[in-house]
Formats: structure tokens, C-alpha cells, sequence
């Protein structure tokens, strides 16, 4: 890594394409983090769910990775990457348009929520496979690790801010009403990504080899190299117990704790704080301790914290919540910011997308299960157990990093020079 930030912070500041894809990421995650509150307070306020429907609606929103995850990678190695992302923004602006519009027509159903959960997590695949796959061609090497901590600060800072206001616009205007801000969110990002100026190439064309070989090989890639397998093991267990809190934490936070939108919103936004910290903080902890150790080290010492999740109460109890979830997003935030940056330097451009798709396949693919998990023990024991089994899960994280090599790393092992797979001009 650079031995200075300044010169890496100030490039990336210079580079106007980075600009324009850090001002639609910013955008678009503010829209999705009104959504955090306001689709399953759709579902819980005005269509009565229950537990297990909320839990079900969370898993279509990523069943997605489970059903088009590996192919999806090398598709999108396929494909120029900058005219996908434009048309996956398009593809979730307007399905998450058709809420709204049904809503105020009065035909709003759980089915209709179900299924535009599934096509925004299909377009989402692909956005978030090929926007990983996008950024080694965008900037040189000694700036990835600046530029994702540049987009982790852009997310976190939407998760500070769009829940907040999700709650807001729920409590003034109606759940319904306030997914209008997701849809502009992605249509405004849309915008932003067509400004960049990079010259793309197209993919080289792929002849007389089939896509299950090619998915073949970002699999054997991943799987055969020991910290890249670890990592997904690790990923996949955090995502796992996630998606359980995530299908319960509306229905434990409003029935249990009796709060009103509003405060859910602040509650949300709150935790999120912890992952703003650790996106500002992963480079100084990364070049102070190891880029290998805080890889593992940020999960050991954060992920007890997720203990007091469960001991929220009512009025200022409430607020061991939040306290747990900034803890939690804190250490989640560094570590991803590390392993991300460590994958795009390992791997040749030409395996980015299968790589990075095989690795949300494996990590991502959990997250459905953990879902209907965590609205099936709500329903059978309610939402306070549920939550009770999700931090107790987190404390499983580390284990699959304390068995890898990198516990005895401080450092990453030295990655091909990632300036040779870079693949854009005019940056």
C-alpha cells in the first residue's frame, strides 16, 4: 500500500471519473437505506404481516444471489461494466416505482412486495459484481484501498443518514410514499455513472467455451486459494446472522420495544455511526496493526458487543441497540474495506467478475436462509429469541480467519501488479 494518504486521498479527489462513481454510490445508498425502513414497515404497518412474511421478504431480496449469483460473474466478464451498472439503476428505479404507484391505486399486496424484492436483488447482483469488477480498471493499485474506503464512507454515511430519514418520511408521508426515494436515488445515480468518461473496452469475445466453464473457474479460483476460502466461510456466517437480525429487527423493534417510525429511524441511523467511524478508520488501522491481522482482528473484537443486542428494552434501554449495532457495523466496515481491497489486487481482470460473483454467491447465498431462519423463530418464540440466536451467532465470525494463514500474517501476501490487469484509459 502507499506509504502516504495524502497522495492517494488527493488523486482520488483529482480523478473526475471516481468522483462521479462515488457521487452515485453516495446517491443511490441514501435511497436504499429509506428502504431499510420503509419496505418492511410497508409490510408490518399497512398489510399487518406477520413475523414469518416479514422474514420471507427479506429473503427475496436476496434470494437473488442464491439463484443467479455464479453465472452472473461470468456474464458480467462478458459485458462492459459501466453500461451495466447505468441499466441495473434503471431496472430498481422503476421496480421499486411500481410500489408507490400501487399502493395509491389500492392494489398494494405482499405478492407484489415479494416479487420486486427478487427483481431489485437480481439487478442488484449484477450491480454490485460488476461495480466491485469495475474499480481495479478505474484507479491504479495503491489507491484501491482508499477508494473503497472512499465507498464504504459513502454507504456508511447513507446508512447515518437514510434510515433516519426513511423514518421520517414514513411518520409524515406513509411507508409507501417513502420508497419514492429509493426509486430517484437510483434514477439520480444512473445519471452520475453516465458521466464518467472512461473508454471501456469491450470484452474480448469468448469462443468454444461453455458459461458452467467459466463459472467453473472463478469457483476453482476461489475455493483452492486458503485465505480467499477463509474469508468466504467467515463472510458467510456474519451475512448468515445478518439476515436474521435484518428480518426481525423491524417487527423486535416496533412490537417489542413499542417504538414509532420515527425513532426506529433514528435507532438505525444511529448504529450506523459505527460504520461511518470504520470506514474513516480501516487505512489507519490497517497500516497500524497489518493489513492481514485487522482482517481477522476486527471481527474478534467487535462481534461480542452483538450481545447487547438482545438486552434492548423499552424507553432508554433501547438505546443498547444502537450501541450494539455501531459496535458491530464498526468492526464489519474495516474488515470488509481489507479483505475487499485484498481480493482485487489478488485476482487478473479477466476472472473479476467470477471471482467476486462466486464470492457473493458464498456469502450473500446465506443470507435468504438466515432470513427465513430468523422469521421462522419469531413466529415459533418471538422476535427477543430471535435476535438472542443472532448475536449469539456472531461470535462464531472469527473462527474460519483464526484457522487461515492469516493469523500468522501481519501483511497480505504480495498480489500480481494490479496495473497490468488495468483495462480503462482517460483516468
Amino acid at each position: 500500500m502507499s506509504s502516504s494518504v495524502k497522495p492517494v486521498c488527493s488523486g482520488l479527489l483529482r480523478n473526475y471519473d471516481f468522483r462521479l462513481l462515488l457521487s452515485g454510490a453516495a446517491v443511490s445508498q441514501v435511497g436504499a437505506q429509506v428502504t431499510v425502513v420503509a419496505l418492511p414497515l410497508v409490510a408490518v404497518i399497512e398489510l399487518d404481516a406477520s413475523p414469518m412474511e416479514v422474514g420471507l421478504l427479506t429473503a427475496a431480496e436476496t434470494a437473488a444471489f442464491l439463484l443467479v449469483g455464479l453465472p452472473a460473474g461470468a456474464w458480467v466478464d462478458r459485458m462492459r461494466r459501466l453500461p451495466l451498472l447505468i441499466r441495473t439503476d434503471v431496472v430498481r428505479a422503476v421496480t421499486m416505482l411500481s410500489l408507490p404507484l400501487a399502493a395509491w391505486a389500492g392494489a398494494l399486496t405482499m405478492a407484489q412486495l415479494y416479487v420486486a424484492a427478487l427483481i431489485t436483488g437480481v439487478a442488484t447482483v449484477f450491480f454490485d459484481i460488476a461495480h466491485q469488477s469495475y474499480l481495479p480498471g478505474l484507479l491504479p493499485r495503491e489507491q484501491l484501498v482508499a477508494g473503497n474506503g472512499a465507498l464504504e464512507t459513502a454507504r456508511s454515511s447513507a446508512q447515518v443518514a437514510g434510515p433516519g430519514l426513511g423514518g421520517a418520511l414514513v411518520q409524515l408521508l406513509g411507508a409507501p410514499v417513502a420508497l419514492l426515494a429509493d426509486a430517484i436515488g437510483y434514477l439520480v445515480s444512473a445519471l452520475f455513472l453516465r458521466g464518467i468518461r472512461a473508454r471501456e473496452p469491450q470484452p474480448a469475445p469468448v469462443v468454444g467455451v461453455p458459461l458452467r466453464a467459466q463459472v467453473a473457474e472463478g469457483l476453482v479460483f476461489v475455493l483452492r486459494h486458503p485465505i480467499l476460502r477463509m474469508i468466504a466461510c467467515a463472510t458467510g456466517v456474519a451475512n448468515f446472522f445478518s439476515a436474521m437480525l435484518m428480518a426481525v429487527q423491524t417487527v423486535f423493534l416496533v412490537r417489542e420495544l413499542d417504538l414509532p417510525p420515527g425513532v426506529l429511524g433514528l435507532m438505525l441511523s444511529a448504529s450506523a455511526v459505527g460504520g461511518l467511524a470504520g470506514a474513516l478508520c480501516a487505512g489507519p488501522l490497517a497500516r497500524a496493526v497489518g493489513q492481514a491481522r485487522i482482517i481477522w482482528l476486527s471481527t474478534v473484537v467487535t462481534g461480542p458487543f452483538a450481545l447487547l443486542w438482545p438486552l434492548a428494552g423499552h424507553g432508554a434501554a433501547a438505546v443498547w441497540f444502537a450501541l450494539a449495532s455501531a459496535a458491530v457495523f464498526f468492526g464489519a466496515v474495516v474488515y470488509n474495506v481489507a479483505q475487499v481491497s485484498f481480493r482485487q489486487l489478488l485476482c487478473p481482470d479477466a476472472l473479476l467478475g467470477r471471482m467476486n460473483a462466486t464470492l457473493r454467491f458464498m456469502v450473500w447465498g446465506t443470507m435468504p436462509l438466515g432470513a427465513v431462519l430468523g422469521g421462522a423463530v419469531a413466529s415459533a418464540a418471538g422476535p427477543r429469541a430471535a435476535v438472542w440466536v443472532c448475536a449469539a451467532g456472531f461470535l462464531l465470525v472469527p473462527l474460519p480467519l483464526l484457522l487461515s494463514p492469516l493469523r500468522r500474517l501481519r501483511d497480505l501476501p504480495a498480489a500480481p501488479d494490479a496495473d497490468a490487469n488495468r483495462t480503462l484509459s482517460g483516468t
